[in-house]
């Protein structure tokens, strides 16, 4: 296929967060009914147990990858890590974890809640820095 025919990707508006799927936030939900039950069995010794939902929820709030115009930026538990377009080398997928964005200087930083299928978007808000495999795979 020419390298004129392949599709442009269409414009994203930037910024662009990806976040954890809302789904999750039942697991949250879950571990506060069954915080509630403990604690109601002895408060005293247990009702510790109650910050333990919140802390979930507010890590899984906080945790998030922006893509800019100016790079990407990796928010996580405590740090928030900035990565410009001209220092990102590549991706990384590791078996069993999270993306991980490889930088020039060969070190590597975690972009929370990105996923394989979210590339195509990732690649579109990047404005083909970050290739996007699936289109790779249609051409060929």
């Amino acid at each position: 296929m020419p390298e004129s025919d392949q599709p442009t990707p269409a414009p994203v508006e930037l910024p662009i967060q990806f976040r954890i799927q809302p789904m999750a936030y039942f697991g949250v939900f879950m571990m506060m009914v069954t915080a509630v039950i403990l604690a109601g069995a002895s408060l005293t010794y247990l009702g510790w147990t109650l910050v333990l939902p919140v802390l979930g929820g507010y890590w899984m709030y906080r945790i998030r990858t922006v893509v800019t115009v100016n790079g990407l930026r990796a928010v996580g538990t405590v740090r928030t890590r900035e990565i410009p377009w001209d220092q990102l080398s590549g991706l990384s997928f590791p078996r069993w974890g999270a993306v991980r964005a490889v930088t020039t200087d060969s070190s590597r930083v975690r972009l929370p809640a990105i996923a394989f299928r979210d590339l195509p978007l990732l690649s579109a808000a990047s404005a083909g820095r970050i290739p996007d495999p699936y289109a790779a795979r249609s051409t060929d």
